[in-house]
């Protein structure tokens, strides 16, 4: 099985974290997107302690994709620098994983 993905991403809004999720899927960097929020966060910025609302944006893909899906979130998202990490899923439901990885395509290089 392909190394599978679970990438969390903060975007500013609902429509940036869509806007994201779309392009992920239509390229076929991720299979899915999953979007949550409104939440509250509070980080620190050149200095200051800021707080916002934001949406977390999830996209499960596999590790071939990971380079593109860098390229495509910092091209998309206003952020300077976007909150984007990603955990190895170490177990998934075999009927999923085959779904996940029949549905993602690595670019060619």
């Amino acid at each position: 099985m392909t190394k599978a993905l679970l990438i969390r991403i903060t975007c500013p809004s609902q429509d940036i974290a869509q806007k994201i999720a779309d392009a992920a899927v239509e390229k076929r960097l991720a299979a899915c997107g999953n979007i949550e929020g409104p939440v509250s966060s509070t980080y620190l910025w050149k200095g200051v302690v800021e707080q916002a609302f934001e949406h977390i944006l999830w996209l499960k893909s596999v590790e071939s994709c990971w380079e593109a899906l860098e390229t495509l979130v910092t091209s998309l998202h206003p952020y300077d620098i976007p909150a984007m990490v990603a955990w190895p899923c170490t177990h998934a439901l075999g009927e999923y994983a085959a779904w996940l990885e029949e549905n993602t395509e690595a670019p060619s290089r």
